[in-house]
């Protein structure tokens, strides 16, 4: 609600301002009249103009020049409205919710509890159904990473043998040229032999020279 200046309810006093406002008849009085109303309602709720009309009139509707308790609530703009609102006749700043569906904020109460109560549920069965949700992807997380570790585990395990297999099988060849290769080419018993070669064609060769020696002594001879 604007906090403007409101004029005294009274015909007489219509142009001074007022500076209280009664709850129970609904009146803005001014000094003069202030008074008069006190001494014959003593027991009545006035709220002084002078402060903040938003922090006084807490549970009083806004619309401007209505001042009635919200005792009501709209469906169609999901608000609280007073009887002003709500009122049939035309009249300022009233009717702003005569076409609506209405009901007493006593009848809407109990439906929104109910309301929220259903959704509290709802969001607590759905909170646990997040929560199992969690868990479950927990585990199997868990057991995607037991996984991989095993395939990682077994593919080198795999390796490994291959490598093993691949030495022994290096080893093996290695093995098997040398035996051949020693064996056919390189024996050491035809070295052996070869060295003594030398020695035997010396020997030869000398035993032939005395042949060829004494054969030509043979002829000087006859």
């Amino acid at each position: 609600m604007e906090n403007k200046k409101k004029k005294c309810s009274s015909k007489i006093h219509s142009k001074i301002d007022a500076v209280n406002y009664c709850q129970e008849c609904k009146l803005f009085l001014c000094n003069k009249c202030l008074n008069f109303h006190s001494e014959i309602h003593e027991n009545h709720t006035l709220y002084n103009l002078d402060k903040d009309i938003n922090d006084i009139f807490t549970d009083i509707c806004k619309y401007e020049n209505h001042f009635d308790k919200l005792d009501f609530y709209c469906k169609n703009h999901n608000e609280l409205c007073c009887s002003a609102c709500i009122c049939k006749i035309i009249n300022e700043g009233y009717n702003q919710h005569k076409d609506c569906e209405v009901c007493k904020i006593k009848d809407i109460e109990n439906e929104k509890k109910s309301k929220l109560k259903d959704n509290i549920k709802y969001s607590e069965d759905l909170s646990q159904k997040l929560q199992n949700s969690i868990d479950e992807l927990k585990i199997l997380y868990k057991k995607f990473n037991e996984n991989k570790e095993l395939l990682k585990l077994n593919i080198q395990k795999v390796f490994t043998n291959i490598r093993n297999c691949l030495n022994d099988r290096e080893d093996e060849i290695l093995l098997e040229i040398d035996n051949k290769y020693d064996n056919i080419y390189c024996n050491d018993d035809i070295i052996k032999e070869s060295k003594k070669l030398p020695n035997k064609t010396k020997i030869l060769l000398e035993k032939g020279k005395a042949i060829d020696k004494e054969w030509n002594n043979n002829k000087l001879i006859s």
